[in-house]
């Protein structure tokens, strides 16, 4: 365990360009703090202990804003990044290496039973807000990008942004377009408005030519 507190660390150190030195990391950064409770947590539950392991979990949560349950299971290197709002669901797997960002959730959809959280491989990224939902996976050394919801299992060395998560490059392939043409309301209204005024229009002339003729007659 002291081993991989150690890594926790180093990773803290190699990722964060803010962390000045080790001993300021242990004592001050909350998703270290977390990672730690999680992993005695973590070991209370592997002896049938569970009752200890959630009450150190609710613990942790209380003290750092970050819940990770005790049955999931997380590698060595991993860095949580500010923490505040981040989620770790009973059978979420991460591997070594991974940098998790605030408000980043790996949860379920409700719909599964058994294995119902994903499975992030090694050196993935994943950026604040996302949410990585069901039992998928993410490829290694994968980005999926702020507040994406990814649903679908992710290829190696993917980027991944949007709602839904979409493939938009794999290794330094583009895979799909970034941009997203979303509708604009008031243009919208605009051109309804303008196609009214143009059948008023018609309409009035209709009206203006009847009563010429009329006149006349």
């Amino acid at each position: 365990m002291f081993k991989t507190i150690r890594a926790d660390i180093r990773a803290a150190l190699e990722k964060d360009p803010a962390a000045r030195n080790a001993f300021e990391v242990f004592f001050t950064y909350s998703g270290l703090h977390a990672l730690v409770a999680y992993r005695i947590a973590h070991f209370f539950y592997k002896i049938k202990l569970k009752f200890i392991a959630r009450c150190l979990s609710q613990l942790a949560r209380f003290f750092t804003g970050i819940e990770i349950h005790p049955a999931a299971k997380i590698g060595k290197g991993v860095f949580i990044d500010h923490g505040t709002g981040v989620v770790i669901g009973e059978t979420a797997d991460v591997g070594d290496n991974v940098l998790i960002y605030q408000g980043v959730t790996l949860g379920g959809t409700g719909k599964d039973k058994g294995k119902r959280h994903p499975t992030i491989c090694s050196n993935v990224m994943i950026s604040a807000g996302a949410k990585v939902l069901g039992p998928i996976t993410v490829g290694e050394n994968s980005k999926i990008g702020a507040n994406a919801v990814v649903l679908k299992d992710v290829p190696p060395n993917s980027t991944v942004v949007g709602i839904p998560g979409r493939v938009v490059k794999i290794g330094n392939e583009k895979v799909s377009d970034l941009s997203q043409k979303l509708p604009d309301p008031i243009q919208e209204e605009n051109r309804q408005l303008r196609s009214k005024i143009e059948e008023l229009e018609k309409r009035i002339a209709e009206l203006e030519k009847m009563s010429f003729y009329q006149d006349k007659g």
